[in-house]
C-alpha cells in the first residue's frame, strides 16, 4: 500500500465514522435511503482498501450524492477525497484547492518517476500550510 493510498484510506474511514455518528443515520426510525447511503459508504471503504477499480467511480458517485442529499454533512468529509475521486466532485472545490492538489500530484509523480521516496502527508501539509 502506498503512502498516498494509506492516507486516503484513513480519510475514508474517518469520514465514514464521522457520518455514522450523525443523528440522521443513528435514529431507530432512520429512513432506509439514509441507511443505504451509509452501507454504500462502508462498501466504498472496503473496495478502496482492496484496490478495486470501481472504487473511484463509486466514490465519485457517493460524494456527489452526499453534496446533493446531505449538504450539511459535507464538512465531515476531507476535501482530499473530492480531489481523489475527481470528475463531478471537482465542481464542489475552489480553484485554489484544485491548484494545490495539482501541485501535490505533480510532486508525487516527480518523486515516483525518479524512484525517490515521498512523504505524502508532509508534502501535503507543506502545500496546504499545515504543520
Amino acid at each position: 500500500m502506498t503512502d498516498s493510498h494509506a492516507f486516503h484510506l484513513n480519510l475514508l474511514k474517518i469520514a465514514y465514522n464521522n457520518l455514522m455518528q450523525q443523528e440522521i443515520f443513528k435514529h431507530e426510525a432512520a429512513d432506509p435511503a439514509n441507511l443505504e447511503f451509509l452501507d454504500q459508504f462502508a462498501e466504498l471503504v472496503e473496495a478502496f482498501e482492496q484496490h478495486q477499480p470501481h472504487a473511484f467511480d463509486d466514490g465519485q458517485n457517493l460524494l456527489v450524492r452526499l453534496v446533493r442529499t446531505y449538504p450539511q454533512l459535507v464538512p465531515l468529509v476531507a476535501r482530499d477525497l473530492f480531489w481523489l475521486f475527481g470528475g463531478e466532485c471537482l465542481h464542489f472545490m475552489s480553484d485554489e484547492e484544485i491548484e494545490q492538489f495539482q501541485q501535490l500530484d505533480e510532486a508525487l509523480a516527480e518523486a515516483e518517476a525518479g524512484h525517490d521516496s515521498f512523504d505524502y502527508l508532509a508534502a501535503r501539509n507543506r502545500l496546504f500550510g499545515q504543520h
